[in-house]
């Protein structure tokens, strides 16, 4: 750069648009190099990715009035799947369970979870619907595969509060409830149960 200075102006000028388009050739061939180098991410890893951004503003400074917008997402993210067909089923078995039809929901989970037993969401609907039918070992099973596959799962955590409830366990329940709201903070539902529970309960 020093040297350049001494260069008369045309020159310089010559010179610099000279360096500048060598400069943008090898950027663009260096970029080009890159992007055929990069592997390209998986649907999984993008959702990752995604999830633990969400996670990370969840828990960031001022979150409290995005909490919801954010809680939001982070249910449609678990909801997203590779397979567009695995995410038809799982809608068809929530709808059949909001309209009671319990076998039918059943059935699609069963079918859904054993072609995609990655899926969290489907073990997670199948945990509820243990519950609903009071089959409460079951639903225990389901949500501890939910949590190996999301371990921040805050609604598979309170689900486990839930049940442990329902079968009278409030100690396990109120560490379940406290574990979801590390997850996010934000469970105004499970926050009632953790101040109820931990009235009966003051010594835990």
């Amino acid at each position: 750069m020093h040297v350049l200075r001494l260069i008369p102006i045309l020159l310089l000028a010559a010179v610099s648009t000279a360096a500048s388009a060598q400069d943008a050739s090898v950027t663009a061939k260096a970029a080009a190099t890159v992007a055929v180098a990069a592997p390209k991410k998986s649907p999984a890893t993008l959702r990752a990715e995604e999830l633990d951004l969400l996670f990370g503003q969840l828990h960031g400074k001022d979150s409290e009035s995005r909490a919801a917008s954010i809680e939001q997402r982070i249910w449609a993210n678990w909801g997203r799947n590779e397979s567009v067909t695995a995410e038809v089923l799982l809608g068809q078995a929530t709808k059949a369970m909001n309209a009671e039809e319990f076998e039918t929901a059943e059935e699609i989970l069963d079918r859904l979870i054993t072609a995609r037993p990655e899926y969290a969401e489907a073990w997670n609907r199948r945990a509820t619907l243990h519950y609903l039918a009071k089959r409460y070992a079951k639903a225990l099973a389901d949500i501890d595969k939910v949590l190996e596959l999301e371990p921040r799962h805050f609604g598979a955590l309170a689900g486990r509060g839930m049940i442990y409830e329902a079968m009278d366990k409030p100690d396990e329940a109120l560490a379940a409830y406290r574990e979801a709201l590390t997850m996010n903070p934000y469970m105004a539902g499970v926050t009632d149960k953790v101040k109820l529970l931990e009235k009966l309960r003051p010594d835990i």
